[in-house]
């Protein structure tokens, strides 16, 4: 489905807050920016219209569930910045002379 008569595109970005989420504290559904799972279904427009100045976060049971932000603010957060071995190479421990030692054990029986 196409929309032509908006000139702003929304890409809608949910990020799973994974095992953590147990020591976050609990916070209150009405807590400007938060909103529980039935309230951001309900007001979905609205909660995208708002992540698009501020993170929404959407609860569950209480704690926070996921967070919703912008196409940009997604955008910024998950551009690159260098490739791995551009980063190794700018490492400050390049140069550092550590003495890495293999372990030599023997590999583990899968055996039961």
């Amino acid at each position: 489905m196409k929309i032509a008569s908006r000139s702003l595109i929304v890409t809608l970005v949910i990020i799973v807050i994974g095992a953590s989420r147990d020591r976050i504290p609990k916070v209150p559904a009405h807590a400007s920016g938060h909103w529980t799972v039935a309230g951001a279904k309900a007001r979905l427009s609205e909660v995208i219209e708002r992540a698009q100045t501020d993170p929404q976060i959407i609860t569950r049971h209480g704690k926070p569930s996921v967070v919703i932000v912008s196409a940009e603010e997604w955008a910024r957060k998950t551009v690159r910045k260098g490739t791995l071995a551009e980063f190794l190479m700018t490492s400050p421990l390049r140069d550092a002379d550590l003495d890495l030692e293999r372990v030599h054990d023997q590999p583990r029986d899968l055996e039961p």
